[in-house]
């Protein structure tokens, strides 16, 4: 029995995934590999379907207590997913905040009656299906099938895991050297500035007196403004080469965020958010978004 559950969980896992991929395709005219894995399976869909056609089989034969059922055993789910998920990562992977009735951004009605029409869907016509092409599949097959999967399944996770770690720590830095040039320009501004505002009341201090010692006083002036142009003129010309030093140090960090499968996380999930590092993470998206020209179907 737990052998013919996990075969529906893989089979589920990659239905899902093959509906995502044709809703990318119909919504944004290309190929996105959607899904929180790397490899061609949603594991939410697999849990969703299982848990569903487990707990809501004795009341398969009404159609209307199915449809609640089903809408309240896949918003659940939808919900905890996706509140483990944040949690755990520091991200929001998809977000309903702006559509109506929604609940803390990780369900929404609209979807939530989706969710209910398709297990109709499913547990009527697809199930029965799937059950039937599970029991006459050979013992043989099916463990080569699963141990395949188990492997390719564990691999990914890991590997996905280690990805959005890295780019955590990736946009920590990204908004760090972000600071830092900020920081520095506009300290920068304020020496400009208090310079500027300095050497001009040395001019109306010294203009006071212009009048008693004129020749000696026009000196002390041209001496004042030459030294302190020699002065600011250094001190720019450091603050520009510590800008340029961070920019470029910036840039490196951009070129480097290319971890393996993080673009495709972000092409995956139009609608992830971030709690923290929000100025990094949109720097990200764009830098990866003029790296990746559209690639119509």
């Amino acid at each position: 029995m737990l052998t013919k559950i996990y075969l529906y969980f893989i089979i589920y896992a990659f239905l899902g995934w093959c509906t995502e991929v044709v809703y990318a395709a119909l919504k944004e005219g290309k190929f996105v590999n959607r899904g929180f894995l790397n490899g061609p399976y949603c594991p939410i869909y697999g849990f969703g379907v299982i848990t569903v056609v487990g707990l809501l089989s004795p009341i398969h034969g009404n159609p209307f207590l199915l449809f609640l059922g089903s809408v309240f055993v896949t918003s659940l789910l939808e919900l905890i997913t996706g509140f483990i998920l944040e949690k755990i990562f520091k991200q929001r992977w998809w977000d309903y905040s702006e559509v109506p009735f929604n609940i803390g951004g990780y369900i929404c009605p609209l979807f939530s009656l989706m969710w209910g029409l398709a297990c109709l869907i499913v547990v009527d016509s697809i199930h029965p299906m799937i059950s039937r092409l599970v029991d006459i599949i050979p013992h043989v097959p099916v463990l080569i099938i699963m141990i395949v999967f188990t492997a390719a399944y564990t691999v990914d996770i890991i590997a996905t895991v280690n990805t959005i770690f890295k780019l955590n720590r990736r946009m920590e830095r990204i908004e760090e050297l972000s600071a830092r040039i900020k920081k520095s320009s506009d300290e920068l501004g304020e020496s400009l500035a208090a310079s500027t505002i300095n050497l001009v009341a040395k001019k109306e201090l010294i203009g006071e007196k212009i009048n008693q010692e004129k020749e000696k006083l026009e000196e002390k002036i041209e001496q004042t403004k030459q030294g302190m142009e020699s002065e600011w003129a250094d001190m720019v010309q450091r603050r520009r080469e510590a800008l340029e030093d961070m920019k470029n140090s910036l840039n490196k960090e951009l070129l480097e965020a290319n971890i393996f499968g993080s673009k495709r996380l972000m092409k995956a999930f139009p609608g992830w958010k971030t709690k923290r590092n929000k100025e990094a993470f949109n720097v990200l998206r764009e830098f990866f978004n003029k790296k990746s020209p559209k690639k119509k179907l």
